[in-house]
């Protein structure tokens, strides 16, 4: 993890339908090893040393502001409404961070595997940085448009040309800069494209073009996993379990049977 040397914050968006889970209970608040994945990443935003964390949700699951509001306070809480994008969903974010000055990330509620040492390249940066992933299928996956160590562009899939979409060099949707300049770029983003949304990904040709630098810091693929379905759930237990039967079996736990151990998210166990 790099040295802190700015105050951070964090915006965790956690305002989807989460239809595709077709569960009554709200798909940020499923669980990955017995933990909300919401839980998952309020621990990482802590992890990172966050002074502030903002939860943007929505109107229409106030179970998930009640559970917000159980583990950090009303003050945490913006709320989109109506959702308009990614983009619209942090400048929700806007007010519960006045007075903040530092630098702010943006990760999601249902991405439970990212750790606080995943996200932490991200900091320390004059500009725009955004987490990215070489795909084993890119697919719908924004596609990140680089030269060199430098990002030029985000380009959604549906947005996208041919050339563009054979780039594996994928989107996570995890973006960090300074607060102000965040907010400032927001304020320009427009909505004149296919779905007629505020794309968050918008801000990083806005930066460009104002000279701030952009950059792109890659994590594994399988750490910026969202959840959006029941499979995709059972996908992202299926690599807790695998992560940390490895990191027990190195430690010199017993198991002789692996795969039959499950653990909790804070499961603790000795060697030998």
């Amino acid at each position: 993890m790099t040295s802190q040397t700015r105050a951070r914050a964090a915006i965790i968006l956690a305002a989807g339908q989460g239809t595709r889970m077709k569960s009554p209970l709200p798909k940020v608040l499923h669980p990955v090893a017995h933990r909300a994945m919401l839980d998952h990443a309020i621990d990482a935003a802590e992890g990172l040393g966050c002074e502030r964390i903002v939860v943007v949700v929505g109107n229409h699951l106030p179970e998930v502001r009640a559970h917000v509001v159980q583990r950090l306070g009303e003050a945490a809480i913006a709320v989109q409404d109506p959702p308009l994008g990614t983009g619209h969903a942090v400048r929700a974010a806007e007010h519960a961070l006045s007075g903040f000055n530092g630098e702010v990330v943006v990760t999601y509620g249902d991405v439970p595997l990212l750790k606080a040492a995943d996200i932490a390249p991200v900091f320390n940066a004059d500009g725009v940085t955004v987490i990215g992933f070489e795909a084993r299928d890119p697919g719908a996956y924004g596609r990140l448009i680089l030269d060199g160590d430098a990002l030029t562009a985000i380009t959604e899939a549906k947005e996208a040309s041919a050339e563009v979409l054979a780039i594996t060099a994928c989107n996570s949707g995890v973006m960090a800069a300074p607060v102000a300049l965040l907010f400032s770029l927001l304020a320009e983003v427009r909505n004149d494209n296919a779905k007629g949304e505020y794309y968050l990904t918008d801000v990083v040709e806005l930066a460009r073009t104002a000279g701030h630098p952009t950059r792109a810091v890659f994590a594994h693929e399988d750490a910026v996993m969202g959840v959006n379905a029941q499979s995709e759930l059972a996908q992202a237990e299926a690599l807790f379990q695998k992560v940390q039967r490895e990191t027990f079996l190195a430690a010199g736990v017993t198991m002789a049977a692996p795969d039959t151990v499950h653990f909790a998210w804070d499961t603790q166990v000795g060697g030998g």
